[in-house]
């Protein structure tokens, strides 16, 4: 397509709606990833919870990227205008709680309700009011894109997406700095308030194309879930697959402790978004290099190179060695991940494979629990005494999911289609 082309599909193949939600969306990317930067540490280091930081960080997310199949019930029951406006409403509010456990000013709500206790409950509003969010976007940018341009409406989408992972960690950064780590909770909760507001006053309900297309209902999202639980081999797949993101989630609970007590690196913010920005720039060159491959193939090199990073990163002991590290895990990452939607589809049964994929991202949030509880294990083990220790366990973990990825397609996959 030549580059006039492509001007007219941006110009003509989107309506306002489409781009009034991919506004919102990156703002919220920008809140959410700014949170994230420093979540864990702040927990830690602010709130005094050092021993399960990243453990109650990983629930945070794992119930973000978990519950969005069911969020879909409240956005066919309710239309994606108001579940909007719900979820920044819980956005605002349940950043500020998190910020306010930081603060002077909360110590007697913490103190009547027990500061575990308060900070369990406001992490879980927050995160609930977050899985809201992504069927609101994503079936926006689908009901708002003209079917000729909807392809590219993604990519933009999923631009913006991992530009707000690129640039929220800096703003987090600049805050912190200059008023304090709890204050990055707080601007989290001004923008999300300013975002429920923007929805109200621009956001207008996208219209369906096909009135009589089916309701999502709570009955059927639990029926889709026997459907797929009750598919060893998929299950198997996604549990697999999951050590990828255990890995990934290393760089928002791992990496702040080893760059500020170990590489005495304060910015540690700026080493979170390499990830981000390696996404963006290698995601396309990654994609053509790759687009003849088998995607079993491009999976396995980028598992192979994402547990490289960690050996990188734990010989070296530098902080050139992290930015390295963490820029060749976003190589891996770019080689895989377009291809890890093609082998779900290659995975489900033939006429089910819309009900599989709504399940594709239960590995993030798999993987988001299990690395908060190992995260915390190696951090207490291993930080003071043998730091390197910690990512060559990764990089341990990440070469044994890879056999496993091998040998389930060799034997499982290839023996059973």
């Amino acid at each position: 397509m030549s580059f006039s082309a492509r001007i007219d599909e941006i110009k003509h193949g989107f309506n306002s709606t489409f781009w009034i939600a991919n506004t919102l969306e990156l703002f919220e990317r920008l809140a959410f990833y700014g949170t994230k930067a420093v979540l864990a540490y702040y927990l830690a280091t602010k709130v005094g919870l050092e021993d399960e930081a990243a453990t109650l960080t990983g629930w945070f997310s794992t119930v973000i990227y978990s519950l969005p199949i069911v969020a879909g019930v409240f956005v066919d029951r309710y239309g994606f205008r108001k579940t909007l406006m719900a979820c920044f409403g819980m956005f605002a509010i349940g950043y500020f709680a998190i910020g306010l456990a930081g603060m002077e000013y909360g110590t007697s709500i913490t103190q009547a309700i027990g500061l575990r206790n308060y900070v369990i409950i406001v992490l879980m509003l927050t995160a609930v009011g977050g899985s809201l969010i992504k069927p609101c976007i994503v079936g926006t940018v689908a009901k708002t894109s003209k079917p000729e341009a909807r392809a590219l409406g993604f990519s933009i989408y999923y631009t913006l997406v991992n530009l707000g992972g690129a640039i929220g960690p800096v703003l987090a950064l600049t805050i912190r700095k200059d008023l304090g780590i709890e204050y990055v909770l707080v601007m989290s909760s001004i923008t999300s308030a300013l975002l429920f507001i923007g929805t109200f006053l621009f956001f207008k309900e996208p219209q369906a194309e096909n009135s009589e297309e089916d309701k999502r209902t709570f009955a059927k999202v639990f029926q889709d879930m026997l459907l797929v639980f009750r598919n060893l081999k998929f299950i198997s797949f996604l549990v697999i697959f999951s050590g990828f993101w255990l890995m990934f989630w290393q760089i928002f609970y791992l990496l702040p402790f080893y760059a500020t007590q170990f590489l005495h690196f304060e910015d540690f913010e700026l080493l979170e978004t390499i990830d981000a920005f390696g996404i963006i720039i290698l995601t396309v060159p990654m994609a053509a290099l790759v687009k003849k491959w088998k995607p079993i193939q491009a999976m396995t090199l980028g598992f192979i190179l994402a547990s490289l990073s960690w050996l990188i990163i734990g010989a070296m002991g530098t902080v050139t060695a992290v930015i390295i590290g963490v820029f060749l895990y976003s190589l891996g990452e770019a080689t895989q991940a377009p291809r890890f939607y093609e082998y779900v589809a290659f995975l489900a049964p033939k006429n089910q494979v819309g009900t599989f994929m709504g399940f594709a991202f239960l590995p993030v949030a798999i993987g988001s629990l299990t690395a908060g509880y190992l995260a915390d294990w190696l951090r207490i083990t291993y930080l003071d005494t043998n730091p390197s220790m910690m990512w060559y366990t990764l990089a341990g973990i990440g070469a044994v999911t890879t056999l496993l990825l091998i040998l389930y397609n060799t034997f499982f996959v290839k023996s059973t289609r």
